[in-house]
């Protein structure tokens, strides 16, 4: 028989061990949200069914809540609440900027927007946000730190516009980016091609984007066939603050892709420094 002091520490020792196999599933239920602001709305995409994809996808494949922002507002200039609001970020930990807001191109309101992202808050950035918050002439390469700059400064790279609507084979060119090390190239169905402007110094290219235009009719003139390329997925070092951008996304089809939303998730985990499995569902 064992003595009394062998017993006890022989029960000590399997609580000890039943303990720590509980704590990783333990820890993992007690992982915090990351807080995330989804901002939707504006011309030519269908926001209302898209920012709901996106927020069921996201949720579904990592430890985040994201609350929407929204405006059924249609025009290129919606009126977000965001706007004259340099705080509109305060309690997030990151903001998705999905809206499309072309004519809106007021340089201080800009910098209310822009605040947050100044101040330390990741930003993630899809499709037509790219195409935003224009000020002064957007087709020419800006100058850093202009007024016109401004929110190309933030994205990294400036586009100014994009092609028919067509397949683009996407393709990951840095494989080794914590973003990017999981996922496989793949083709997208009917998507635009957004064009690059120019790349800012601090932007890291993660894929390009191929696309074969068919001859085509554009302003009453025959556009022939040809062959365009762009960077696609990229990040972006902004005042310390991460940021992760892609072009990708037009139709709800795209959105509504395993692939795309996986690759929205892992960029917005990236961006606040938490890809890993804790978080990853």
């Amino acid at each position: 028989m064992k003595s009394p002091s062998r017993l006890y520490s022989a029960v000590t020792g399997l609580f000890t061990a039943a303990l720590l196999a509980v704590l990783p599933l333990q820890a993992q239920k007690e992982v915090k949200p990351i807080r995330t602001l989804l901002i939707t709305g504006g011309c030519c995409h269908s926001y209302a069914t898209q920012k709901n994809i996106l927020k069921k996808g996201i949720e579904a494949r990592a430890h985040v809540i994201v609350d929407q922002l929204h405006t059924d507002d249609t025009t290129s200039n919606p009126p977000l609440a965001i706007y004259r609001n340099p705080n509109y970020a305060r309690g997030y930990d990151v903001v998705i900027h999905d809206e499309c807001a072309a004519k809106m191109d007021d340089a201080s309101v800009l910098k209310d927007i822009l605040a947050p992202h100044q101040n330390g808050i990741p930003g993630v950035n899809l499709h037509c946000a790219m195409h935003s918050f224009r000020v002064g002439d957007h087709r020419s390469p800006t100058l850093a730190g202009t007024d016109a700059s401004l929110w190309f400064d933030y994205l990294g790279i400036q586009s100014s516009g994009h092609g028919p609507k067509e397949l683009i084979a996407i393709s990951f060119t840095d494989t080794k980016h914590p973003v990017t090390k999981t996922l496989e190239d793949w083709a997208t169905g009917n998507e635009e091609l957004y064009n690059n402007v120019q790349i800012f110094p601090r932007t890291e290219v993660l894929a390009t984007g191929f696309q074969h235009q068919k001859e085509r009719k554009r302003g009453g003139e025959l556009v022939p066939a040809q062959d365009a390329e762009a960077v696609v997925v990229w990040t972006n070092n902004y005042h310390g603050s991460r940021v992760f951008s892609t072009t990708i996304g037009h139709f709800d089809e795209t959105v509504a892709d395993d692939r795309y939303l996986d690759l929205v998730t892992r960029g917005l985990l990236w961006s606040v420094n938490k890809l890993n499995d804790q978080y990853l569902k």
